[in-house]
């Protein structure tokens, strides 16, 4: 059945004020029954279920039980004989906001974000996610090897296909298309994201880009640079033992200069730490690094270069060593080679680049493997066109953030993306429709020393402050729908992680280039005592 071009029913159409937004929103009900959509006809799309999900029983999971009833319809698209692209589509049964609200995927992807889209639905909005078109673990691409299509489809193709899919099912659920559509992810959805603004500019009205591993085929040479780094010779390779030292030294050396000591590097650019200074001085000990270390530590704080000292990619920032989710997991692992990104640098050459499953990092150099990843992958994966005037003229907005700490992917990228917008259309243009973001202490989306609950893609709001200027998701729609440019962001930081144990710290994000400068009185733990100054 192809979607109905029904009107909104009027006596079941309402104005409310929702809890999270600061201006009234319509509410609908379905034109239809749920299982109706199981007759849905698409292009290259097959509805495999449609069914209607009571409140609180979707999963298991503990935060579900929240959930309200929606619409659950499942579809593959097949836009190529070899495309196997699963999306879902979850519509709220009732008090529908009238959004579309889409989620990514992280790493290779290989699953739907359920977890995300189950928040979409709690707040309202009508979303939908896909597995990007196969099945398994984010850091596994055995799946790449000799299926170009799939990649394309991982690349680029199911964001699209799942927006026309959601787009469909929403105007034929609801009478009506949705008024305003929004797409937020971080990481590999950060690349999604800016894939879908530089390619598909109409798809949304607002995008949010966390953490965009937009430049994947430098970033993964970055990761084939480190990991030959730490094993090439295997005396240089940094145990975890070793970073609590290098991170405290970091900090005496470093965490100062902005003015409060408190384990937050407010601008790691600032900081000019030399691992020579943690050289040994006798015996080795988990306090110091033998020489070996030292050089590849540097390395790691540079960031991969070709024979002729090119930069391929911005190095890690100092800072973000030590503590849960650090550099631990991503960089220097359990062991050699065994490492978050020894597995994404070795699945992306081995399955995608060379296709061959014994390829070997040892006898590979970083000038060849970033010249083959480009001529192969970069057409299909890399999101760095800044030509981003088609996304401004459709009315879009872009809002773009970046942990300072992140382990996974240097924060410099991001702001190397920033930098190249304003080039390639001016400052002012770009004021007009991106702002970017970036977040002292915060890790890979997430985590870390500093504050980093402010309502991006994917974690909780921070409890009783529900608005524009603590929620980064509502200042993209005030912009958006009301034209409200976003300036200052409050984060803040739980005790324990625990809203339930009260607020730990608060900070002000300031529009890049701007950053938090501490007053110099006050408590340090509380955004009114800082204010948005330039950093250099």
């Amino acid at each position: 059945m192809k979607p109905i071009n029904a009107v909104w029913l009027g006596t079941a159409v309402a104005m409310l004020l929702m809890p999270a937004a600061a201006h009234a929103q319509t509410v609908a009900l379905a034109v239809q029954p749920c299982e109706n959509l199981a007759h849905l006809s698409l292009a290259h799309m097959k509805v495999t279920m449609a069914q209607t999900v009571a409140p609180g029983s979707f999963s298991d999971a503990p935060f579900f039980k929240a959930v309200p009833a929606f619409c659950r319809v499942q579809m593959v698209s097949t836009p190529t004989a070899d495309s196997d692209i699963k999306i879902e589509v979850w519509l709220p049964t009732n008090g529908w906001n009238g959004r579309f609200s889409a989620v990514g995927n992280g790493g290779f992807a290989g699953s739907i974000g359920y977890q995300s889209m189950g928040m979409a639905i709690e707040q309202g909005y009508a979303t939908a996610g896909t597995d990007a078109g196969h099945s398994g673990d984010a850091e596994d691409a055995r799946w790449a090897l000799g299926h170009p299509e799939k990649i394309a489809d991982f690349g680029y193709r199911a964001i699209h296909e799942m927006t026309q899919a959601a787009k469909s099912a929403i105007r034929a659920y609801y009478g009506n298309s949705p008024h305003h559509s929004y797409f937020g992810s971080c990481s590999d959805g950060g690349r999604e994201a800016l894939m879908e603004a530089q390619r598909f500019p109409e798809d949304y009205d607002g995008i949010i880009a966390g953490a965009p591993a937009n430049f994947w085929t430098h970033l993964l040479t970055n990761a084939l640079w480190n990991e030959q780094a730490l094993t090439i010779p295997s005396e240089g390779y940094i145990p975890s033992s070793k970073l609590p030292a290098i991170a405290s030294a970091v900090n005496a050396a470093c965490d100062a200069q902005d003015g409060v000591k408190d384990g937050i590097l407010n601008d790691p650019r600032k900081c000019h730490f030399d691992p020579a200074a943690l050289s040994c001085k006798g015996a080795e000990t988990d306090s110091c690094l033998t020489p070996p270390q030292v050089t590849d530590l540097r390395k790691l704080y540079e960031g991969a270069h070709d024979s002729d000292g090119r930069e391929i990619f911005p190095g890690y920032p100092p800072g973000a060593e030590d503590g849960k989710g650090g550099w631990e997991p991503w960089l220097t692992g359990s062991g050699p080679g065994k490492s978050a990104a020894f597995a994404y640098g070795n699945g992306f050459f081995a399955n995608m680049v060379y296709e061959q499953a014994d390829w070997n990092y040892r006898t590979a150099t970083v000038d060849n493997a970033v010249k083959a990843a480009d001529e192969k992958m970069a057409p299909v994966l890399n999101s760095t066109d800044p030509n981003l005037a088609p996304f401004r003229a459709h009315g879009g907005k872009l809002i773009l953030y970046h942990g300072w700490n992140d382990p996974a992917i240097p924060a410099l990228n991001t702001i190397n993306y920033f930098d190249s917008v304003v080039r390639a259309l001016g400052d002012k243009d770009v004021d007009s429709f991106v702002r970017l973001y970036m977040v002292p202490g915060m890790q890979h989306c997430g985590g870390g020393p500093g504050p980093y609950r402010f309502g991006q893609p994917g974690s909780l709001q921070p409890a009783g402050a529900k608005d524009s200027r603590h929620d980064i998701q509502l200042a993209l729609e005030s912009w958006v729908e009301e034209g409200e440019a976003p300036t200052t962001i409050i984060t803040t930081k739980y005790v324990d992680d625990d809203p339930a144990k009260g607020v730990q710290m608060t900070r002000p994000l300031c529009p890049y280039p701007l950053a938090a400068k501490y007053k110099g009185t006050g408590d340090t733990n509380k955004s009114d005592n800082f204010v948005c100054a330039p950093t250099r």
